[in-house]
């Protein structure tokens, strides 16, 4: 076998030696892992406003239109924005990574549990367990009350969003509302400024994640498409005790001593992985 010559190669071999040493596979995963299946990740206005350029003319950034006083302002933006991106996450298939992860996993004695800040519901889509993921923003496929009237949190399988994309703008007759006061819904996601999120939903996860880790002895961590404007998911890898695989297009850094980092996008790194492995994905 030819030993591997580029920092890449020889990145992914140093990570595949981790991985063969684990029993349990902890991934924490930022926005940037949705990126390669066609996902934006809105980091920063530029990259916000190109997918949403009536966000952009009316000069309403990420936080103001992420923020639950957007839908007092302007429910029908706000909703236009959720709603489209909700129709978005239930279109998209998720990328051959997924996959590899799961592989990965599943050859594991004590399996995979998913810590990610995204909200799109990609790890169930994928396979993953529900009673193994962790959302510690919450997800856009469970609803809350605005008010709120009281702590109810229920599935968004009944909206059906019609949107004018170009306008950002729900055009439906009726937007959604909450069942006990028919007031308006807001998606059960973590905003900004936001005093009123439900999270009992991802307190229940975090229990079960928890509960979960004592059962773990060796874990490994891959970390990927973790950003440092939001850096909640690089401080929980980082908190792990636990060797940490961080894959980042362009924050790969990590504390010196603590893993190996990879320079690459999510998909790529985790085909290389896979083939370093011999897994059949």
């Amino acid at each position: 076998m030819t030993a591997p010559t580029s920092p890449f190669d020889q990145a992914i071999a140093r990570a595949a030696a981790l991985i063969g040493t684990a029993d349990g596979l902890i991934v924490t995963a930022g926005a940037g892992m949705g990126v390669d299946s066609g996902l934006p990740d809105f980091r920063g206005n530029a990259g916000f406003w190109r997918a949403y350029p009536a966000l952009a003319e009316a000069g309403i950034d990420f936080t103001r239109i992420a923020n639950p006083a957007a839908f007092v302002r302007a429910p029908r933006r706000a909703w236009g924005f959720y709603g489209h991106r909700l129709a978005l996450y239930r279109d998209t298939a998720p990328h051959a990574g997924f996959a590899v992860l799961r592989a990965l996993g599943a050859a594991m004695p004590g399996g995979a549990f998913v810590v990610t800040s995204n909200v799109d519901g990609q790890f169930q889509k994928a396979g993953f367990a529900p009673d193994r993921v962790l959302e510690i923003h919450g997800s856009i496929h469970h609803l809350q009350c605005l008010t709120p009237c009281d702590n109810a949190v229920w599935p968004a399988d009944g909206v059906v969003p019609q949107i004018d994309a170009r306008r950002c703008e729900w055009t439906g007759a009726d937007l959604p509302a909450c069942p006990q006061c028919g007031g308006l819904a807001r998606p059960n996601i973590l905003m900004f400024d936001d005093w009123q999120w439900h999270s009992a939903p991802s307190d229940a996860q975090r229990r079960r994640f928890q509960a979960w880790r004592q059962t773990v002895e060796a874990p490994v961590v891959i970390e990927l498409g973790a950003g440092i404007d939001l850096p909640a998911i690089r401080h929980i890898g980082e908190a792990l005790d636990a060797p940490l695989i961080r894959i980042n297009t362009r924050h790969p850094d990590l504390p010196r001593g603590q893993g190996v980092s990879i320079a690459a996008g999510a998909r790529d790194a985790l085909t290389a992985l896979a083939s370093a492995l011999g897994l059949a994905i």
